[in-house]
């Protein structure tokens, strides 16, 4: 939830940001800071509500990772520290899966008693 007050500041200036954002990847300001805000809006929100869990920790860890081994290489670790810390826990979801309280949880059986 943390994360994804991060990343708003960045969907609600999208037009200030747009072509100045830092371009770690090389694929442009713009496409930088669309693929920042998927990880930190679009995929933290899905991780929130437990829907799509494995495919949302994808972008979440992919984003985490720039931050930290990328854009803030030269920072201090304790600069870098959240966004790893957000990174293993990106990891984590990706192995684990959803819980028991989640939206993916709900749907699975859902599914399972519409069969069964």
């Amino acid at each position: 939830m943390m994360l994804l007050s991060h990343g708003m500041p960045k969907l609600l200036g999208f037009a200030e940001k747009m072509n100045t954002f830092p371009d770690p990847l090389g694929v442009g300001s713009t496409a930088s800071l669309s693929l920042a805000i998927l990880g930190e809006v679009v995929a933290s929100a899905l991780l929130v509500l437990g829907l799509g869990t494995r495919f949302a920790a994808v972008p979440f860890l992919i984003t985490m990772l720039v931050a930290a081994l990328i854009v803030h290489a030269g920072d201090p670790l304790s600069d870098r520290e959240l966004a790893l810390m957000y990174a293993a826990a990106g990891v984590t979801l990706l192995l684990t899966g959803p819980g028991k309280l989640s939206l993916d949880e709900l749907i699975r059986r859902r599914r399972a008693g519409a069969k069964g």
